[in-house]
């Protein structure tokens, strides 16, 4: 019998051949490498654009596809959907649904603030201004999706209490104008999220999904902005306080929605309590500007 001195054995010559083999592959193959590594997300995937978006999330961009002999991350996307065991090809982008029951209640809901407010104001009576300031800080709760960090209810809280102080500075007029913006705001951002869906879909790299979702925010802003003033004119509050402040709510529900993380919100709306007359237009004019730079993301607009 032959016998073989452990130390004079090359570890690499003694490995395995099958083990040696399946280096090689992993060497070669290191988009398998990523699917084992975000196997969760691809498992649960609905389509490639959800993998994209959150590839985009993990910080992989359409120059780090590359390194996976891809063009950018929405190709690099479908390969790991069809290679996920969910499905063997990538699937259409689904067609959007038509409204149902929820979608009714959702607008029943945002219709209600304004129609609470306007009602307790016209009958004169003294808790129209807390109700209706109430009512449009909990429309900030309705979208469903959650934003990030430790503590995202205290957006919610700044809310209440930045529109609080305002209608305790300015009046019911004030409170009221707040509320009757819920509903248009309600659309507008249901707008967004659909248009940036569609966008989403007809995008072949993440710069060009920026281009394309830039656009749309600006307009549902502009929107949502005369809105806004429309509403302030209805209600006999001042125009330079009402609308700043409703804006300041309307992005606070988009990134809300949108599930960015709640820290910028949080400091526009603490910047929004100091008692000066610039704070407001200050803090929506800082959020609208995260606004753009964390809903341009597709990660943003991936499914909850």
């Amino acid at each position: 019998m032959t016998t073989v001195d452990p130390d004079t054995v090359d570890p690499d010559t003694a490995a395995p051949p099958s083990a040696e083999k399946a280096r090689r592959r992993a060497a070669g193959d290191p988009v398998k490498a990523l699917l084992h590594q975000h196997r969760e997300l691809c498992g649960r995937a609905v389509d490639p654009l959800e993998i994209a978006a959150g590839l985009e999330a993990h910080g992989i961009t359409d120059r780090t596809a590359a390194r996976f002999r891809h063009r950018d991350v929405f190709s690099l996307a479908e390969e790991l959907y069809a290679r996920s065991p969910r499905g063997e090809a990538p699937a259409a982008a689904p067609a959007p649904a038509p409204a149902g029951p929820s979608a009714y209640r959702a607008l029943g809901c945002a219709l209600l603030p304004g129609a609470l407010a306007a009602g307790a104001a016209a009958a004169g009576q003294a808790w129209a201004g807390p109700a209706a300031v109430a009512a449009t800080a909990a429309a900030l709760v309705w979208p469903g999706r959650a934003a990030g960090g430790r503590f995202p209810w205290l957006a919610h809280l700044l809310a209440a209490a930045a529109a609080g102080w305002a209608v305790h500075r300015h009046g019911t007029a004030l409170a009221v104008g707040l509320a009757l913006a819920v509903a248009p705001g309600h659309l507008l951002a249901a707008g967004f999220a659909a248009g940036a869906r569609v966008r989403l879909g007809g995008s072949r790299a993440l710069e060009d999904f920026a281009d394309r979702a830039r656009p749309l925010l600006f307009t549902a802003v502009a929107a949502f902005t005369a809105a806004a003033a429309a509403a302030a004119a209805v209600a006999g509050a001042p125009l330079p306080v009402a609308v700043p402040l409703a804006l300041l709510l309307f992005l606070t529900r988009l990134l809300l929605r949108h599930g960015s993380r709640g820290g910028p919100a949080t400091a526009a709306l603490a910047l929004a309590l100091i008692p000066v007359p610039a704070a407001a237009p200050a803090a929506a004019a800082a959020l609208l500007v995260h606004a753009v730079l964390a809903l341009s993301r597709a990660s943003a607009h991936a499914r909850p």
